[in-house]
């Protein structure tokens, strides 16, 4: 088959980097085409993968910012799309940008959209997306809304599809590129809340004011280094974490602990093990973050309202014993339920449509990639 994997976010680009290399292997012809969101361009720069550019980023803050950003990428994705489609003339499309679904119903494409998130937390998306795609691949926990007839349920997360045991070994020979060897360091991660999911202005994270709080109850344990979307305030620059963004889940595996206002890196942080807090005012309101909390153990949600038992709980893990131990126990348990979500999505894309009748006729044959 000729496929596309549509993008626009850089840990989209992971979800989707194992398949792609897997199908290419198996003879399918694919090409990459993306949006110019954070660092996705130039990580895929950085790590040799081809692919075609459909928008540029532009700088936008503010309820109608973020709107008309979104509908004016929205005609301009599904325009260099659609000249992209035509010119490759794919046989199925696949990923995380809803223009595929736009461009795939218009030209009668076949569309998978990946998605993790809730459709009340990302209706933008979802409504954008969910009404001209021909399947949405999401975790069993998730809700679509009154999608769910297109829904192809698994047990896992997206994120297992590149941090699962079987697809990625954290090296500590990249981690010595940042730190001392055996150095105890804890890392800091702050995004813009720039995002469709945060169009009605009401999500918020970490303030300067609480970094500089975080930053002395961590000091005494070890090295704090911040990653940020954004540029960050000059007085904590010695913090900035500079890295080639390939070797991000390298550092973050071996970590102490992970404090973010991104929903993103706190569930990466969780499927490998690292004791996490995160930070926002989207607490209480994923699912996939909810179960991982709830049922795992695996993250800690603080709402962005209470700074002050952010502290305290920072403080009170500082001072835990065998706290890393206890997550890593805890991630293996989780992994012993759920599926190798890369080994999946190969097998689903390779073999479409036949995937998506075995799987309506038997929901447990995903369990075959436990």
């Amino acid at each position: 088959m000729k496929i596309i994997f549509a993008l626009n976010h850089p840990a989209q680009y992971h979800l989707l980097k194992n398949p792609y290399k897997a199908l290419r292997e198996k003879g399918h012809e694919i090409i990459f085409v993306i949006k110019d969101k954070d660092i996705l361009e130039k990580l895929m720069i950085s790590e040799g993968a081809k692919y075609e550019l459909v928008t540029k980023k532009r700088v936008g803050r503010g309820k109608f910012s973020i709107l008309a950003k979104g509908l004016v990428d929205l005609v301009i994705q599904d325009i260099n799309l659609y000249r992209i489609t035509k010119k490759f003339a794919p046989d199925l499309m696949v990923g995380t940008d809803y223009c595929i679904t736009h461009v795939g119903k218009l030209l009668r494409i076949p569309s998978i959209v990946l998605n993790e998130d809730d459709f009340e937390i990302n209706k933008f998306f979802c409504r954008l997306a969910y009404p001209f795609c021909s399947s949405i691949i999401s975790p069993t926990v998730c809700n679509v809304g009154r999608y769910q007839e297109k829904k192809i349920n698994y047990d896992g997360y997206q994120k297992l599809a590149y941090l699962h045991p079987d697809v990625f070994t954290p090296d500590l020979r990249i981690v010595s590129k940042y730190t001392t060897p055996g150095e105890k360091y804890f890392l800091i991660r702050l995004v813009s809340f720039s995002a469709g999911h945060d169009i009605e202005m009401n999500h918020g994270g970490l303030q300067k004011l609480y970094i500089k709080k975080l930053i002395d109850v961590l000091l005494p344990y070890g090295k704090v280094y911040i990653t940020s979307e954004s540029e960050i305030p000059s007085d904590l620059e010695q913090y900035k974490l500079k890295i080639d963004f390939k070797d991000i889940h390298h550092l973050l595996a071996y970590a102490s602990l992970f404090i973010a206002d991104s929903q993103s890196m706190i569930v990466e942080s969780a499927m490998l093990g690292t004791p996490n807090i995160r930070f926002n005012s989207f607490v209480g309101k994923i699912s996939v973050l909810e179960e991982l909390e709830n049922k795992y153990g695996l993250t800690i949600g603080i709402n962005n309202g209470n700074p002050e038992k952010l502290i305290t709980k920072v403080s009170e893990m500082l001072q835990t014993e065998n706290l890393k131990h206890s997550f890593i126990q805890k991630r293996d348990r989780m992994l012993k339920e759920k599926i190798n979500v890369n080994s999946f999505l190969i097998w689903f894309i390779d073999t479409y449509p036949a995937s998506k009748e075995i799987i309506r006729k038997d929901p447990e044959y995903q369990l075959n990639y436990r």
